[in-house]
């Protein structure tokens, strides 16, 4: 048997540390690299609230009108509306599936009114 002193024991356990220290900090033994982090996610684009009759223009316009609620963005039929607005007779304009769908996507959309008093109305419209 081997008699050890505290000292050479001391002494053993003190260089056993420091080879695992060298080790664990040695460089380029095939260690990758933690991945980067991942970008933060982006944030779905706004949807707009409503078509208001600031986003809507109307060619030859006097005193019509048009909102389109943001829910019939979604709508699976064609919507049709009134332009009457403060207008002494009312027109109908509608909107199919496809328009309320570009229009979701924030694209302007034209689309033309029924004839009342022998005209019709553009309706230019885009929501924000």
């Amino acid at each position: 048997m081997t008699d050890i002193t505290r000292k050479g024991f001391l002494g053993a356990a003190a260089g056993g540390t420091v080879l695992l220290l060298l080790q664990a900090c040695g460089g380029g033994g095939g260690d990758s690299p933690a991945p980067a982090p991942a970008p933060p996610a982006s944030p779905p684009p706004a949807q707009p609230s409503q078509c208001t009759p600031a986003s809507a223009v109307i060619s030859a316009n006097h005193g019509h009108l048009l909102t389109i609620p943001a829910a019939d963005l979604d709508s699976t039929t064609d919507k049709t509306y009134s332009i009457r607005g403060t207008g002494s007779h009312d027109h109908s304009v509608t909107f199919t599936v496809g328009l309320l769908q570009m229009l979701k996507n924030k694209q302007t959309v034209v689309a033309t009114s029924t004839e009342t008093g022998s005209h019709t109305h553009d309706v230019s419209v885009s929501c924000v």
